[in-house]
């Protein structure tokens, strides 16, 4: 990756269980190697479970609790999938009131998979161009979003893909939204990338 975060702190929002490992590890590693610093943000302490689809995989250490950080504190915001992680963190509303502070302040967020789910909630979709794991669509649709079905989407800092098999393309377009810093909403001019 040739985009450099420079120390920038970036936060990872998960559930306390119920986070795809693949699709935390693969953001966090790149995060590390464009030289952030990457901190696992969650609605309470202790270790969060992640999973392999269905199965138990490793657990992780929680640095900060959601409700003692904000947007201001990070450079970027990326948001991993799962079934139920994101289903569980939409009824926390200060895990959705820091989804929208990103937003707020033009920050940049990536959000893959089922993740989503966290954009609708923070009421962040509408008129956006973005992506998800295909059974999003409707969801998305009905909450003003034009979803599309391509491997990586970004749309003013908002970087969305479907699946783990995008994680690659996923991965190089966050460290690259978040080493360019806060993207103002551009009016119906969208990158398209896939």
């Amino acid at each position: 990756m040739t985009a450099s975060l420079h120390g920038s702190r970036v936060a990872f929002l998960v559930a306390p269980e119920g986070v795809e490992q693949v699709e935390l590890t693969a953001p966090w590693r790149a995060v590390g190697e464009a030289g952030g610093n990457a901190e696992l943000v969650s609605v309470s302490s202790g270790p969060v479970q992640a999973f392999e689809h269905l199965d138990k995989a490793d657990t992780f250490t929680v640095d900060r609790l959601v409700d003692e950080v904000g947007a201001a504190d990070y450079a970027g915001l990326v948001l991993p999938g799962g079934v139920a992680n994101p289903d569980m963190l939409r009824r926390h509303e200060a895990a959705v009131r820091f989804v929208g502070d990103f937003f707020r302040e033009s920050k940049p967020v990536a959000a893959i998979c089922h993740a989503p789910w966290m954009l609708i909630e923070a009421d962040v979709v509408r008129g956006r161009r973005l992506t998800s794991y295909p059974s999003l669509a409707t969801d998305l649709r009905n909450a003003g979003a034009h979803w599309t079905d391509e491997q990586v989407v970004v749309d003013s800092g908002l970087v969305t893909s479907r699946s783990p098999a995008d994680l690659e393309a996923f991965c190089a377009k966050l460290v690259e939204e978040i080493a360019e810093g806060p993207h103002r909403l551009r009016s119906r001019q969208t990158e398209r990338t896939g």
